[in-house]
């Protein structure tokens, strides 16, 4: 019998370290509001299907994280950062626990809280949680989904595990067809290692697959009413030559070693633990002669449950080294899993080598202290705008001063003591040689305490110079309502780039020059390098006149973006090439 009082504490850490914070940042780089827009447009338009945002984007994605959004914020009211990201966070949230019960039933109380943590306070992981991004709603539905299908297993592939295809469905109407394709091949690859018939394998997950096709296929159906051939390609685009690294427009093209760096760099600050502990560990020659019999016998001898989350890490990661389009985020759904191993792992060190946590446990605490003591410099006026050089120093120095020059309140100074408090609180433990349990835990909590600080303050006043919010808000004040133009000289067929976050702080008011009659006069945003070719292509027609230059480096296009007022002045409008 799993302890239940672990359960109730890893609530109230999911809402300290997800819910707290997630309004606090302005959207910063182009993904979040190109996807918090999808929603914005679908209460706008009523429409829950298909709607069009940019004047002329269709989702890139199903809608289902965005009909989270939109609903979300019915409720409250309004489409922010907040409700945007709060689908995230509630995915993460449900992932933890719906893991903690799965590996408490099967592996002990102990380690699935421990790897309930480690899971919550590692980079990538937490990351996800805070953002909006599809990312972390899918990784949710295709774990949860993973462990759903392993409890069907232990029942024998009896009746039908209708949690796991409603997961499945979810995932699908996610991010497609992976949704479902993954989480059935792990659990039907284990059946077979463990000796169950193929056939009867094969039938049970192709029932599964088929149930949690039903739903996504109606919306499928609904979308291709409305949205037609061009529907049909984007799909074609995302989920078939996407695999197959035939996309008409870059799609994150990496090597396959990128897939290793990106989750070593993704476990931070764990894979220093790791590090850390190979200087300690004990090592014995290893003979090479009947390795594979060996290993035939160690995976024969295997407890069920460590099988299962050794074949969910091998069988997805695989499965993403194989097509050209790479980005660490897509190996989300291992993360529980390494995380579950990693807590073993820190077991076994309490047990043998205490002294590799203490170093690790040390080594944060003193990362902590050091941030804390940064940011007093910082404040004192004490960092030399000379240290940064290169062509990203004036951003750099705004950044600085902005750490600087943000009024400290009194929960701002709450939330920066956090990590001091909590480092100085492990070092205490450390030095009365507390139980080992107590050198674990505070390792653990000084790292929780650094993201709750750097969510708090640190982030949010730092990238929310790095937003175009304040570009957006003086747009509007220049252009309180109606339709405003974009103008891009980088259009990508399949994938037209938007100024997406200028956009979505106007309402979605914002299309593209090319794209319809712009009238006799109106407004135009750009970068001021794409004057002369707006000129040079619309100039028989058109008179500009620069309103308004942001002196920002965007956080979608990294230009530095005017505002101009476009007149008619005669001359016939030429024809758009098409798409």
């Amino acid at each position: 019998m799993y302890r239940k009082t672990y359960f109730w504490p890893l609530v109230v850490l999911c809402v300290l370290s997800l819910m707290l914070f997630l309004g606090q940042s302005f959207f910063h780089t182009r993904g979040e509001p190109r996807e918090a827009v999808v929603a914005l447009s679908m209460l706008q338009q009523d429409n829950w299907i298909l709607p069009v945002n940019n004047g002329v984007e269709l989702a890139f994605k199903p809608p289902f994280f965005h009909w989270c959004i939109a609903v979300i914020s019915t409720i409250v009211g309004t489409v922010n950062e907040y409700t945007s990201r709060m689908p995230s966070a509630l995915a993460l949230s449900a992932m933890i626990l719906v893991g903690y019960v799965f590996y408490a039933k099967r592996r002990g109380s102990e380690i699935a809280f421990i790897a309930a943590l480690i899971t919550l306070t590692n980079f990538e992981v937490h990351r996800a949680g805070v953002a909006c991004r599809v990312d972390m709603v899918l990784t949710a539905m295709m774990v949860i989904a993973l462990y759903q299908l392993y409890k069907w297993s232990e029942k024998g592939l009896r009746g039908v595990p209708v949690v796991a295809v409603l997961c499945l469905s979810a995932a699908a109407l996610t991010k497609g067809p992976v949704g479902i394709v993954l989480p059935c091949l792990v659990p039907a690859l284990f059946l077979l290692i463990r000796g169950v018939r193929f056939v009867r394998v094969f039938f049970s997950f192709l029932m599964v697959a088929v149930l949690a096709c039903i739903i996504p296929a109606l919306w499928y159906w609904a979308a291709w009413r409305q949205g037609g051939d061009t529907f049909l390609q984007l799909v074609l685009e995302e989920n078939v030559y996407r695999f197959l690294g035939k996309m008409t427009y870059d799609a994150h093209s990496n090597p396959a070693w990128y897939n290793v760096m990106t989750v070593v760099a993704g476990y931070v600050p764990y894979t220093l633990l790791v590090l850390v502990s190979l200087f300690f560990l004990h090592y014995k020659k290893v003979s090479l002669r009947g390795w594979w019999g060996r290993f035939k016998a160690y995976v024969r001898n295997m407890d069920d449950a460590r099988l299962y989350s050794l074949l969910s890490i091998a069988v997805i990661f695989v499965f993403y080294c194989i097509p050209e389009s790479k980005r660490s985020v897509y190996l989300l759904p291992i993360y529980p899993f390494i995380a579950y191993f990693l807590a073993e792992y820190i077991v076994y060190l309490r047990h043998r080598h205490l002294n590799a946590v203490r170093v690790f446990g040390s080594i944060v605490a003193g990362l902590s202290l050091l941030l804390a003591l940064v940011f007093i410099a910082v404040r004192l006026d004490l960092v030399p705008e000379s240290l940064f050089g290169g062509r990203h120093a004036a951003e750099n120095i705004a950044y600085m001063h902005a750490l600087r020059d943000f009024p400290l309140s009194f929960r701002a100074v709450a939330v920066l003591l956090v990590p001091v408090l909590a480092a100085c609180w492990y070092f205490r433990v450390q030095h009365r040689n507390a139980a080992d349990n107590g050198i674990i835990y505070g390792c653990i909590g000084v790292i929780f305490a650094i993201f709750f600080a750097l969510d708090g303050v640190y982030q949010p006043t730092v990238l929310n110079v790095k937003s175009d919010y304040a570009v957006a808000q003086e747009v509007r004040r220049i252009v309180p309502e109606g339709r405003l133009y974009s103008f891009r000289t980088d259009v990508v067929p399949g994938n037209r780039m938007h100024p997406f976050t200028v956009n979505f702080y106007l309402g979605d008011r914002m299309v593209p020059f090319d794209c319809f009659d712009p009238g006799t006069e109106g407004y135009v945003f750009m970068g001021e390098d794409m004057a002369p070719a707006f000129m040079e292509r619309y100039g028989h027609e058109y008179e500009l006149e620069d309103v308004y230059n942001s002196n920002h480096r965007s956080c979608d296009d990294k230009r530095n973006n005017h505002l101009y007022r476009f007149r008619r002045t005669g001359g016939a409008r030429q024809e758009e090439p098409q798409e």
